[in-house]
């Protein structure tokens, strides 16, 4: 019988790539992950604008009834001006609503500020010959399903902002409010409600002021065409 010896000779260990080789290695790959990103943000980027932009154009529309034209303005040297349509400023803005015909027919303000969970996003109307909130729209919410997401989901909460009067100062009540600036608070969503409330209260600190006396609104300078419907509401959770 033949014995035949099997002779394994190992070869050598793959050598471990140098620290300088992964390092390399990692730059490569997050360099190309960065340029995907940025080439997906520059396509993307001009799509959520203009989705953003078209979302607040309809909730101008909303919180100020018989509004179809809108514009941006704000405050340079205390006179309210009109904001050009690619200019950029740093001031706060509030937008004048026109009807279709170019005669001016409110402000929508713009505010923001902590609900029970996160930040509460939101637009409002305001009539300065009437001195009333005539509508309100939230644009971003994230509180409690079921409960503090009743601000934009309760009908009947939302429709207490049609006419409400703004001097003095708002309140949010329980059971019912008798008085022409009282909210009545949401049931199990009373900090919400008091939150949407404040919002208001200090956007109208801020700006009522400031803005020019009844029928002295800066005239529509350019005609927008009218897109109308409702704001995209953002539900969330409390």
């Amino acid at each position: 019988m033949n014995t035949v010896e099997l002779t394994i000779s190992a070869g050598e260990q793959p050598r471990e790539p140098s620290s300088v080789r992964l390092v390399a290695t990692l730059a490569v790959a997050g360099m190309i992950s960065g340029l995907a990103l940025a080439g997906v943000y520059q396509i993307t980027a001009p799509i959520i604008a203009a989705n953003d932009a078209k979302a607040l154009r309809e909730a101008v529309y909303e919180v100020v009834p018989g509004s179809t034209q809108l514009q941006k303005l704000t405050l340079r040297d205390g006179t309210l001006a009109v904001v050009g349509e690619d200019e950029e400023v740093e001031t706060p803005v509030v937008y004048g609503a026109y009807d279709e015909s170019g005669r001016f027919v409110g402000y929508a303000i713009e505010g923001a500020g902590p609900g029970f969970q996160d930040t509460i996003r939101l637009l409002y109307g305001y009539d300065p010959a009437r001195k009333q909130v005539v509508g309100m729209e939230v644009l971003e919410s994230r509180e409690t399903p079921g409960l503090g997401d009743k601000i934009f989901k309760d009908e009947s909460f939302g429709a207490a902002f049609d006419a409400l009067a703004v001097e003095p100062a708002i309140t949010v009540v329980k059971d019912g409010g008798d008085e022409a600036n009282e909210v009545d608070a949401i049931t199990g969503a009373t900090i919400s409600s008091k939150a949407v409330v404040k919002i208001i209260n200090g956007g109208n600190e801020r700006w009522l002021e400031a803005l020019p006396p009844p029928g002295a609104a800066p005239p529509l300078r350019e005609r927008e065409i009218a897109s109308g419907g409702r704001g995209a509401r953002k539900e969330g959770d409390e």
